[in-house]
């Protein structure tokens, strides 16, 4: 584990401990946080079912259909490849139907994994750039990053279903209550939105830990970054409709697949696509060490 990477874990870490700071600050406000607990059992239980079907819901989001290796043989070449060099079970394939050029991991464990492309990215990327794409793919599926996104999401949903029931019934009325009307507002408006500030943060994070250690089970960090700068252009020039399917499965996907537009991009799931081609750059040694995101 090198220094960034042994960076990114601590950063994490410190971003589930920010969720806990909101999620406690925001139940001490509901009647001494007795209820807290009702929140939390609603929101890990929705959030245990998206993570347990989250191939399923995935796919069926994206119209994906699975694939036979005589229909992509090069697909199936190299993800057999880089599963055997990981030491890992070869997931299922599937292909979507769309021009928008991406790809996306997903399932709860490595036994129970898929990965799909676009017909676009199979269309744009030449094979060893696709090479670079599935192996950061196959990366979100062995650092368990579909748990890390589905615990943060558990707090995101706890925090906002605080929020939301506390501004319909107007707010702690006790008068051991500490903060004031305006305060208690601010609290009921602020904290759902630092929760998903805060889950989005962990997802750009797990996306540089994918891109580093995709690179190194390619062994081409040069591949996915040539993938990278494709793919900004490909998905500005085709992004997919947003729906609230794809919005609910964009996290998953190597680039973000919607148009960024004014403060969205504020609420990206992903990092900027020049920090990431600057990281793979920096490993290849064609960039001067000292990147920053």
């Amino acid at each position: 584990m090198n220094g960034r990477r042994y960076f990114n874990g601590f950063k994490t870490l410190g971003l589930f401990v920010l969720l806990w700071a909101v999620l406690l600050g925001l139940g001490a406000v509901v009647s001494g946080g007795r209820y807290l607990w009702l929140f939390g059992l609603v929101a890990l239980a929705t959030n245990a079912y998206a993570y347990w079907n989250s191939d399923t819901l995935a796919i069926r989001a994206m119209h994906a259909r699975p694939v036979t290796e005589v229909e992509q043989p090069a697909m199936y070449r190299i993800v057999r490849e880089l599963s055997r060099e990981a030491n890992q079970p070869m997931p299922r394939l599937y292909v979507s139907p769309t021009s928008a050029p991406n790809a996306f991991a997903t399932g709860r464990n490595p036994a129970n994994s898929a990965v799909c492309c676009t017909e676009g990215i199979l269309e744009l990327l030449t094979e060893r750039e696709l090479r670079g794409v599935l192996g950061h793919e196959l990366m979100h599926v062995y650092n368990r990053d579909i748990l890390i996104g589905s615990v943060a999401a558990a707090f995101a949903g706890i925090i906002t279903a605080i929020a939301q029931t506390l501004y319909f019934f107007g707010g702690s009325r006790s008068s051991n209550n500490p903060l004031g009307a305006l305060g208690l507002l601010a609290m009921l408006v602020l904290a759902p939105i630092a929760a998903t500030l805060i889950r989005l943060a962990i997802s750009r994070t797990r996306e540089f830990d994918a891109d580093e250690d995709g690179a190194r089970l390619t062994g081409d960090p040069e591949a996915l970054a040539s993938a990278l700068r494709k793919l900004e252009a490909g998905t500005a020039a085709r992004p997919l409709q947003a729906t609230p399917q794809l919005e609910n499965v964009s996290h998953m996907m190597i680039a973000n697949p919607f148009l960024p537009q004014g403060l969205s991009q504020l609420f990206a799931t992903h990092p900027p696509m020049e920090a990431r081609i600057a990281r793979l750059e920096e490993m290849s040694g064609r960039r001067a060490p000292g990147v920053s995101w």
